[in-house]
Parts: C-alpha cells; sequence; structure tokens
C-alpha cells in the first residue's frame, strides 16, 4: 500500500525501498508512483531531474542517518566501546539483520555508479574515517586502524550479500559478533545488551 506522501520528504523511504527492490534502472515511474502515492506530474513537482533527483535525495537522507547515528557518535564519544558497540547495534537494525540491500552497496557495482559516484564514495570513506578515528583513541596504531575499519565496512557490507544470498540472517549475526570481538578491546561493554539503541530522532528515519 502506498503511503500518504504530502511533501517531498514523505517520499524519500518508499522512493528508497523501490531502489532497493529493483535497482536504479528497474525502477520504473509507474513503480515509483505506486509506491508513493504520487502521479507523475507530482514526481517532477517534486523532483524536477527525474529518478537521478529522486536517488540523490535518498542518498542524502541516508547518508545523514548515518552520519547522525554512526559516524559522529564515532567520531566523539568518549565511551569507545560503546560507540563501537552502538555502530554494530545500529547497523543490525538499519540492515535489519541482512534482510537488507545496502542501496549504496548496490548503486556503488551498478552500471549507474558513476551518477553517484561522489555520494557512494563518501559514504563509505566517512564510515570508515570515523570507525579508525574510534580505534586510534582505543590506543591502536595509526595504520593498523586503518586497515581494521577498511575490513570492518567491507565485513558488513559481505555480510549483507552473503546473508542474502543463502537467506539466513544468522550469517549476519555471526559476522556483527565476530566484529565486536575485534573491535572491542577491553571486557566493559556494559552499555550494549545485545539490542540496539537508536535515538528518538533518528529512530523514524531508518531510509
Amino acid at each position: 500500500m502506498a503511503r500518504m506522501v504530502a511533501e517531498r520528504a514523505d517520499a524519500i523511504a518508499p522512493l528508497a525501498e523501490v531502489f532497493r527492490e529493483h535497482g536504479y534502472e528497474g525502477a520504473s515511474l509507474a513503480l515509483i508512483g505506486k509506491a508513493t502515492g504520487l502521479g507523475k506530474g507530482s514526481l517532477y513537482h517534486f523532483f524536477p531531474n527525474g529518478k537521478e533527483e529522486m536517488v540523490r535525495a535518498v542518498l542524502d537522507e541516508i547518508g545523514q542517518w548515518f552520519e547522525d547515528a554512526v559516524y559522529s557518535p564515532l567520531r566523539n564519544e568518549s565511551d569507545v566501546n560503546g560507540a563501537i558497540c552502538a555502530m554494530l547495534a545500529s547497523t543490525d537494525q538499519y540492515f535489519r539483520s541482512g534482510r537488507r540491500v545496502c542501496l549504496v552497496g548496490a548503486l556503488a557495482v551498478a552500471n549507474t555508479r558513476d551518477l553517484f559516484a561522489k555520494a557512494i564514495r563518501g559514504y563509505f570513506v566517512a564510515w570508515v574515517d570515523a570507525l579508525q578515528s574510534a580505534l586510534i583513541r582505543q590506543g591502536r596504531e595509526a595504520d593498523q586502524s586503518r586497515l581494521l575499519a577498511e575490513e570492518a565496512v567491507l565485513a558488513i557490507q559481505g555480510a549483507i550479500i552473503l546473508s542474502r544470498a543463502m537467506d539466513d540472517p544468522a550469517v549476519f549475526q555471526r559476522a556483527i559478533d565476530q566484529l565486536r570481538g575485534r573491535l572491542v578491546i577491553e571486557n566493559d561493554t556494559s552499555n550494549y545488551e545485545g539490542t540496539t539503541d537508536v535515538s528518538p530522532q533518528n529512530e523514524g528515519r531508518l531510509v
């Protein structure tokens, strides 16, 4: 059932799901209209440049969610272990334990990658940089932190693909658990209880 769309921001979440399910090329205006409840005229009113502008709007919203829920805590929280555990928990929730496609990753390997190259690169660079900064504050060397941060993001993205390919969310959960063991270097994980603690302002913005 289409969501009630009264303004441009209301269209972002249903647009994201259409592009996840059908890809950029497969997301026809008919499918987009069905998901958003908007006719062609309304779609072009909100997004004059068509599908490309729609994807850019979705990527902006995804980037902002990750900035608020993941990157900023990794860069700024004094409790580094807590920030890392929160990152893993937020990631688990966002990707629905591997059931949800990473739209940014899907666009990165699609033929339309060059259209959105800046946003795609920015998403992954920001994640790696933020996690590296947290690992450095743990006391790790900068080079080691960089490699570990890259490996962590790679493991998450790979786990999404493998979990979906095998139709087994346990694959994703094992990857998250293994990362927690590698990234958290102290035994005190009292701020993490196995569930995602997403702040209220982000809870409704899982685009």
